[in-house]
């Protein structure tokens, strides 16, 4: 498999009231291309900000991370803006969307914006409305946000972060705000998107959600203290077992 994503001896580090305070230590790990991987820890471990480090919308204070080989942390801003129009996705527990726009505009903006891939509005459109096909939520097209349910909304927000076609899907918490019966939809399209092709990092509270990842890395005091690997020839109950087990013998 070809690597997606490569971190080497990441660093972050926040000065506050002339204290430092190292929040990621010496991070390093790979994302394989068609893998879903998880990141769990404690509150204030330092998840977040992984994920924000290394899909450039934090700056790293050190360190090294390749994006399809391409080193983001030496990218100017325009340059890495670009890089995550164009070839990252990103989920959020929030549900950010402009309020003016409907379901479906919403869900264009970032195709509209992105210059990569040179296809016209029609175009787009019809990629927009395929993704939202896909994903069960055609009917809401014309909607504003306001107007659907969590789960659809979040549904959106995939489809939205799908538009350009990314290599990668950063998620942070995407079932953080949802009920369980809204988070199973979610993990079930995003589990179905992962088998299609697309490479998963999220960061996740939930040991259910975590255990129809690839892989789960735990995090605590900045520092990646396991790597759980997850039986693909076991039931999801099964799995959710073993990696509870493992969690707890992590002390989480």
């Amino acid at each position: 498999m070809s690597v997606v994503l490569e971190v080497k001896d990441l660093c972050k580090t926040y000065v506050m009231d002339k204290r430092q305070n190292n929040v990621l230590k010496n991070i390093s790990f790979k994302v394989e291309a068609g893998e879903m991987v998880a990141i769990m820890g404690p509150s204030a471990s330092g998840k977040s900000t992984l994920l924000y480090s290394v899909s450039g919308m934090d700056e790293a204070t050190s360190g090294t991370v390749l994006f399809n080989e391409k080193d983001i942390t030496k990218m100017k801003k325009n340059e890495l803006s670009d890089i995550r129009l164009d070839e990252m996705g990103f989920i959020f527990q929030q549900m950010f969307m402009m309020k003016n726009l409907t379901i479906l505009d919403n869900i264009l903006l970032p195709g509209l914006q992105s210059k990569k891939l040179e296809r016209s509005r029609t175009e787009v459109k019809e990629y927009g409305e395929a993704l939202m096909r896909k994903l069960g939520i055609i009917e809401t097209a014309d909607n504003d946000i306001n107007e659907v349910s969590g789960g659809q909304l979040q549904r959106a927000c995939i489809c939205r972060s799908l538009i350009n076609k990314p290599s990668l899907l950063f998620a942070d918490e995407p079932t953080g705000a949802l009920n369980r019966a809204s988070s199973d939809e979610v993990m079930q399209e995003l589990t179905k998107i992962n088998k299609e092709g697309t490479s998963i990092m999220m960061v996740t509270h939930d040991s259910k959600v975590a255990a129809k990842c690839t892989r789960v890395l735990y995090i605590s005091d900045g520092n990646i203290e396991g790597e759980f690997i997850n039986d693909s020839e076991k039931s999801d109950r099964e799995r959710e077992r073993a990696l509870n087990n493992w969690l707890m013998d992590l002390g989480w």
